[in-house]
């Protein structure tokens, strides 16, 4: 959680807020994709966060990437937004968002893959043919879309 999200949250608690968010897509020379297993409720999705006051999206979610899964990116594209009622979630602590997710792609990289102890249980690169089942619910149409470019 971000410290602007935290803020925010002392005011309004778990009261639904509108979270601006950077994501990235990362594939591997082999065409897979880097997920992570979630510390919060298990499930598998891709690194990203809310954006601070005052950060871009693509520093917010080079940032992002960098601290889940100790990746630095050398270069994001730019793939898509996804806002409205089905990027709705409650998070395991009670705490409610809409989320305007802007998802960023990135295949080039470097670093040493190291999973953030507080937010990620296991980084695992999938083919994209053999995702988990058990994908967090708000990645699910955004990872679908990518795949179905490819």
């Amino acid at each position: 959680m971000t410290e602007y999200i935290k803020w925010l949250r002392t005011y309004v608690g778990h009261a639904p807020v509108l979270q601006t968010a950077a994501s990235v897509i990362v594939e591997n020379e082999k065409g897979e994709l880097l997920l992570q297993q979630r510390a919060d409720d298990g499930t598998w999705g891709y690194a990203g966060g809310s954006v601070e006051l005052g950060e871009s999206v693509e520093q917010a979610a080079a940032r992002e990437l960098y601290e889940e899964t100790g990746l630095i990116a050398d270069e994001l594209e730019m793939f898509s937004v996804f806002s409205g009622k089905e990027y709705h979630h409650i998070y395991p602590n009670g705490d409610e968002v809409y989320n305007i997710d802007i998802v960023f792609v990135c295949k080039k990289y470097h670093g040493e893959m190291k999973a953030d102890e507080k937010e990620v249980l296991q980084l695992k690169f999938f083919a994209k043919d053999n995702l988990p089942e058990n994908l967090s619910k708000p990645i699910v149409t955004p990872i679908m879309q990518y795949i179905s470019m490819k």
